[in-house]
């Protein structure tokens, strides 16, 4: 099956790496086991069953083939086996070509669809945790990714996919096996048209677990969509369903004590349910009624009764009676009447008949159950209609069915719910072994191979005992439903007592000898499947099976104005006389059914295997293992396909595999492939008791002649890739150096070719360029001619490049390169522009304060320069804001300047007008006057108004007269005054009076005014060193040494 291809294997043990396996080598086989329980040597031997399944659980590799079932073991982790690139490798390959795999089975049911035009069915088994729904989704994926698509196609496969999560919602709940466990039976037909393509899909499902809804064991929910709409609901949505987010507060969700699963995020799965409504075409009212019944299940969980005088029951929770009435649109005061009271007719008459406690909680619990259960089955219906697919007579379509429908269950306490399903089972169990023989003998037949009957067992007869008209099981529970009298689940089990008593797979307490007895109650009885004993409690059979509504409940759900409660309940059941069918009599006829559209149909096989009940990856749980190995009757399946040959192969995939083995059909056979195999088979020695020849297939008995075989084509490959490798190598290293030589010659040639052109261009380009430019030359002081035209452009290119590459670097950098005569104005013109990009580059990076200071700069060059003789020493000194802080003025002198700012403040020495004695004075600059200050007082305030001019010698002193006006009696005269940072001093009050015109720089001496008609003068000697002092004539002498010439 497929042995010996090169496989690669993208979920690697341990690693998500690619690694490659050959499955059909012998270390393979020993490590990985064999993909196909068929070629197991030991196939009788359930242990080693198991060792193959966990070996290759150990590898990662959770599939593997009965012939052409799938057995798959759930990893519980995510492995890299899913992309689409996966789904393409399986497409549209054989079978066994490929490593076994879900979409291997998908791929070869949609195909035999496509060729045969046969409708076919997947059948998906195993017990809650197995992986079936997982498996379903993943099935239903990849025909969504490879079926060919279009608008409407796109629409359906959404549907298609987008129908899972809301009926998981609706019928899945969180088991002690499972967080997400199917809690009904799903029948699912995709339907395709004449193109391959899903145009359409219709649902069946089977035996709610309706019970789940008043009652959950201990760590068990309810179902998802509860928890769902509490959790994800939003505030608004939650006031008008009068729900509040915590599940504790409903009497329906705690009794599995667990209603918070860390593993389950209802949030989340919210969104997506309320994301897949809008798909499958739910409208915002249907999504709102649809959730009003699920929000009054939750309300009517919350009713609660209380016994009074006369022991009848009396609702006692009217809030919920008020909540119910809205969300079910039905009178309050008529359901809370039909909640404690029972209608009968009986001969006409209505009979009113009060409840008891008890009663009152089985009707309440009844009406849950009949709501969400007919609910359920009219959003299956809704689903259907927005899968419908209504397609022209000429265009017939192909239905694909997918079962996913709960396996095998085997529980501490075993009730209705297990029996049903159980029996589903043993039917499914029963096609299976059926198909499987009639396929084999089929097959058999075609080949003209001898069949030899294959001893199995039967369990006809366990199918009988369940559902046997008048003596089965089935029957006894409906006739002891309804009959008139006393009947109970005692006397249910002791009617089958009586009937069934020498069933050889039936056992009761009465029935059991002493040994047995000590294992089974008085309630109880015991069923011998085909996979096991188990026992069932008959406690709740007739309530289950009768699974009766009151009728004044009926009559006020008919009465609903809710249109899906409307729907659900018809009122043809209320004139209906005939008694409605019991719940297993229900469920036999749809197994029936569903029998009746399996057999139609071609089936294939998925059989899913859970590896430990803690959910758990990489573990392995052997005795749980072998429990479902036997409840899956995969040991009988094997036995079957082992009966005769467990190996068969067409006679063209046989010849090209191992044809190399052979001399004479290595490495062409022109004959008959038939032949071809004899001759292969007569080489191999095969004996004649280890294969058969058919007509199109070779049949080989036993594994061990296929690996003898297999392992032969391994060590042939080594000498054929050596071989192969050893004539290839010399092929194409002849055939590169040929190709090469080649090349060589081409390019060579080439290359000569190209130089020589190139020499010969450029020298003609040459010979050109020079003589345009001898021409221009001689022509170059002619106006502007065609002679003349290149030798100028290239003058003015180059004066024009040398430019670039030499322009001045800042505004200080006077150099600019010679221009030809014709470019003079130009480089003029653009020298110019140069010196304004540089200025105007210049001034944009500069700063507001350095701004001012090149202000005063400037104002100091164009007083001072060439007239003083320290001013170039003041040149590369900033000047500073101020040379005294408000901390080194007297604070009086501050407060009698009140809020006149002061721009700048200096020390000076002042010199007396008539004894020229030196006296340490401070001056101020404010915005409108100068200030001469002696400690805390104001010596002399000049306003800039009364200042006529100042006067400095040219010499390096640092002797200033500030000019006052004289008129009023205010001033005194002019001030002489000595700075240490005079060209600063100066510049600043010229620039504060706005006198910058009036600084005069003299040369020998300067007069200035002592008093009223009175003048003082200052001479001005040079001399080694500065020296100030008063001179016999009366004149202030400064003596100051020269620093430079002007």
């Amino acid at each position: 099956c497929g042995l010996g291809e090169l496989q690669i294997n993208p979920w690697g043990a341990g690693a998500n790496g690619i690694r490659l396996t050959m499955e059909s080598a012998l270390t393979a086989r020993d490590r990985v086991g064999v993909q196909d329980f068929v070629l197991l040597e030991n196939f009788t031997s359930e242990a080693a069953f198991i060792e193959n399944l966990r070996k290759r659980f150990k590898e990662n590799l959770i599939y593997t083939y009965i012939g052409s079932v799938l057995v798959s073991v759930n990893p519980y982790k995510e492995l890299e086996i899913y992309s689409k690139q996966n789904m393409e490798r399986y497409r549209g390959v054989s079978f066994y070509e490929v490593s076994p795999h879900l979409y291997a089975i998908a791929d070869n049911s949609y195909r035999s669809l496509r060729t045969e035009r046969k409708d076919q069915c997947i059948l998906i088994s195993g017990e809650s945790g197995a992986g079936k729904t997982e498996a379903t989704k993943k099935i239903l994926q990849y025909y969504a990714v490879t079926c060919p698509a279009s608008q409407q196609v796109e629409t359906v496969k959404d549907r298609l996919l987008q129908s899972n999560p809301v009926l998981e919602a609706f019928g899945n709940a969180k088991t002690l096996r499972n967080d997400n466990s199917s809690r009904f039976g799903k029948y699912m037909d995709v339907q395709f048209d004449y193109r391959g393509a899903p145009v359409g899909g219709h649902i069946l499902n089977y035996l709610l677990e309706k019970s789940r809804v008043v009652h959950q064991n201990h760590g068990e929910r309810n179902f998802h969509i509860f928890y769902q709409l509490l959790e994800g609901g939003e505030e608004d949505l939650l006031r008008r369903l009068g729900l509040e987010k915590n599940p504790q507060q409903y009497h329906y969700l705690v009794k599995g004590h667990c209603a918070r699963v860390s593993s389950i995020n209802d949030k989340n799965d919210w969104k997506i349910v309320r994301r897949a409504l809008s798909v499958i075409s739910f409208k915002d009212n249907e999504v709102e009624d649809l959730l009003s019944i699920v929000a009054s299940v939750l309300h009517l969980g919350n009713v609660q009764f209380a016994a009074d005088e006369q022991g009848n029951a009396q609702v006692t929770t009217e809030n919920q009676i008020k909540y119910l009435a809205r969300l079910l649109a039905v009178e309050g005061s008529v359901l809370r009447d039909a909640l404690i009271h029972k209608k009968i007719i009986a001969k006409g008459e209505e009979l009113i008949s009060p409840l008891n406690l008890e009663q009152a909680a089985y009707a309440r619990d009844a009406l849950a159950k009949a709501i969400y259960g007919r609910t359920f089955s009219w959003l299956v219906n809704k689903v259907n209609k927005s899968l419908a697919y209504e397609f022209p007579g000429w265009r017939s379509t192909t239905v694909l069915g997918l079962l996913d429908i709960y396996g095998f269950e085997v529980f501490q306490h075993n009730s209705f719910e297990q029996f049903c399903i159980n029996y589903c089972n043993e039917k499914l169990q029963q096609l299976f072994i059926e198909l499987t023989l009639k396929s084999e003998q089929e097959e058999y037949e075609a080949e003209g191979i001898a069949w030899e009957p294959v001893q199995y067992f039967n369990n006809k007869i366990i199918c009988d005992l369940v559902e046997e008209k008048f003596k089965g099981i089935i029957s006894i529970l409906d006739e002891e439903c309804l009959r008139p009298g006393d009947a109970t689940d005692t006397t249910f089990l002791e009617k089958l007592e009586e009937t069934v008593k020498n069933h050889p797979h039936f056992l009761t307490h009465k029935l059991a000898d002493q040994k047995t007895r000590k294992s089974l109650g008085r309630e109880e009885f015991r069923l011998l499947h085909y996979a096991g004993e188990v026992t069932y409690s008959v406690a709740g059979f007739l309530d289950k099976n009768n699974d009766l509504l009151f009728r004044n409940l009926k009559e006020t759900m008919c009465n609903s104005e809710n249109p899906i409660i409307n729907q659900c309940f018809d009122r043809t059941e209320l004139t209906d006389k005939k008694r409605p069918e019991t719940a297993a009599t229900q469920f036999k006829n749809s197994l029936s059914k569903l029998m009746e559209i399996l057999m139609s149909k071609e089936p294939s096989y998925i059989r899913c295997i859970k590896p430990n009940d803690a959910k758990q990856a990489d573990r392995f749980d052997e005795v749980l293992i072998r429990h479902q190995v036997k409840y899956l009757g995969l040991m009988e399946n094997l036995r079957v396909r082992r009966a005769g040959f467990a190996y068969r192969r067409k006679y063209e995939v046989f010849l090209q595999r191992y044809k190399s083995l052979c001399p004479e059909t290595w490495p062409t056979w022109d004959g008959r492939p038939h032949d071809g195999v004899a001759v292969l088979v007569k080489h191999l020695g095969y004996k004649q008791e280890e294969y058969k020849m058919g007509r199109t297939k070779i049949f080989i008995r036993f594994p061990k002649t296929l690996f003898a075989t297999e392992d032969a084509l391994e060590v042939r490959k080594q000498s054929l890739a050596t071989k192969m490798q050893a004539t290839w190598r010399g092929f194409y290293r002849r055939k590169k150096f040929l190709h090469m030589k080649h090349s060589a010659i081409a390019i060579q040639s080439w290359w000569r070719g190209t130089l020589g052109r190139r020499k010969a261009a450029k020298r003609k380009w040459a010979v050109e360029t020079i003589r345009r430019f001898i021409k221009g030359f001689i022509y170059r002081n002619h106006p502007r001619c065609p002679e003349n035209e290149y030798f100028l452009d290239y003058i003015r290119f180059s004066f024009l490049m040398n430019l670039k590459r030499n322009l001045p670097k800042n505004v200080l950098d006077k150099s600019w390169p010679t221009p030809p005569p014709s470019l003079s104005e130009a480089s003029q013109l653009l020298r110019q522009l140069c010196m304004q990009n540089m200025v105007w580059t210049y001034c944009k990076r500069i700063s507001p304060e350095w701004k001012q200071q090149l202000e005063q700069k400037v104002i100091a060059s164009e007083i001072f320069k060439g007239k003083k003789d320290n001013y170039p020493q003041s040149v590369p000194r900033l000047f500073i804001n101020t040379r005294l802080g408000n901390e080194e003025i007297n604070a009086k002198v501050l407060q009698a300047l009140d809020n006149e700012a002061i721009k700048y403040a200096v020390p000076v020495v002042k010199y007396d007008r008539k004894g020229y004695k030196a006296r340490a004075r401070q001056l101020l600059l404010t915005q409108n006057a100068a200030i001469i200050i002696e400690e805390s007082k104001i010596k002399q305030r000049i306003d800039y108004g009364n200042l006529t001019g100042i006067s400095v010698s040219s010499l390096s002193d640092n002797l200033f007269v500030l000019h006052v006006h004289c008129e009023d009696n205010k001033q005194k005269g002019d001030v002489v005054l000595q700075s240490d940072h005079v060209i600063e001093t100066l510049t600043k009050t010229a620039m504060q009076a706005g006198k910058v015109n009036n600084v005069n720089i003299n040369q020998g001496s300067i007069k200035f005014t002592v008093g009223q008609g009175k003048e003082g003068i200052i001479d001005f000697i040079s001399g080694s060193e500065l020296l100030i002092a008063k001179a016999k004539n009366g004149h202030l002498t400064v003596v100051a040494p020269r620093l430079n010439s002007r």
